[in-house]
């Protein structure tokens, strides 16, 4: 369990520098989750190999079907995700967005069989509040020449997609964990592989390929694909399936958490007031759930 733990928080970890790391790269939403997936999902696979795994899905089909459809969720979530951040804002794109976690709190007793508990509600709130705090000027200062606030005429829709955004991060997660045999770096591949193929389809009958990289650029897309896509999708999805589906929810907050400092140390951002009311709160509603469940389990 301890070391399901670090290897989730090595994953938030990294996904919380992909607003530092984007902001060095000047393309389409869509080619950049393009990048990300196809890059990441190469090194898993080569990875994979490397350490000497065989597949194994061939004899669990109902794990695949539901890694499959994690992944595929994942794919649309990350499209709607930077869709709405060039529609409204990266700031409340990542405000809405946080619901996600909260509705897989609500749904784990349906569908895991997860007890919701009252500390559990409190530690949601206190993350979900912090996360507010945190993400209401950080996130915009993060990547502000990647993405920018369009017109009105297209804030709804950027809402509409940021709130499926919300809701497809909630499946991803459900049904993930649901995939009991097939775990670790096998997880993880087929995961990325299946999100890469989604990706790659949509942008295929969107627009193409063709895309003018600059050569600058090639460090900070290779960076994101190989480290922030494809080391972050490993750590996160080979943890969570040993991680009880509220606490992934709740210690999820740590990732803006993350991008802040991150955004502090890198880009010599500051933090305000809130922001530091912010962080405390994530952090303490984080130990708060975890220190409630483990007491539960003596």
């Amino acid at each position: 369990m301890r070391r399901a733990y670090l290897k989730y928080f090595a994953g938030l970890l990294v996904f919380g520098s992909n607003g530092v790391v984007a902001s060095f790269i000047h393309l389409s939403s869509y080619e950049i989750v393009l990048l990300r997936s196809v890059l990441g999902g190469c090194l898993l696979l080569a990875l994979f190999f490397a350490t000497g795994h065989r597949f194994t899905f061939m004899h669990h089909k109902r794990d695949l079907l539901f890694i499959s459809l994690s992944g595929v969720t994942m794919a649309v979530e990350w499209l709607l995700l930077f869709e709405a951040y060039a529609q409204i804002g990266v700031s409340l794109g990542m405000l809405i967005n946080y619901t996600g976690p909260a509705l897989v709190i609500l749904f784990s007793p349906l569908f895991l069989k997860e007890r919701i508990t009252f500390p559990k509600i409190i530690a949601l709130a206190a993350a979900l509040l912090g996360a507010f705090f945190i993400s209401g000027q950080a996130a915009a200062n993060i990547s502000p020449t990647v993405y920018a606030v369009v017109s009105d005429l297209n804030a709804a829709a950027g809402k509409i997609d940021e709130l499926l955004s919300a809701v497809t991060y909630a499946i991803m997660v459900l049904t993930n964990k649901l995939a009991q045999s097939i775990k670790g770096i096998e997880n993880s591949v087929l995961q990325l592989l299946c999100a890469a193929a989604v990706v790659a389809v949509f942008v295929g009958c969107k627009q193409g390929f063709s895309m003018d990289i600059a050569a600058g650029e090639w460090l900070p897309i290779l960076w994101l694909g190989f480290v922030n896509t494809g080391l972050g999708c490993y750590f996160y999805f080979s943890s969570i399936g040993a991680l009880p589906a509220q606490s992934v929810a709740i210690c999820g907050y740590l990732e803006p958490l993350f991008a802040v400092v991150l955004s502090v140390l890198i880009l010599k951002e500051t933090m305000s007031p809130l922001q530091i009311i912010g962080a405390v709160l994530i952090v303490g509603g984080a130990v708060f759930g975890e220190c409630c469940r483990g007491r539960k389990g003596r």
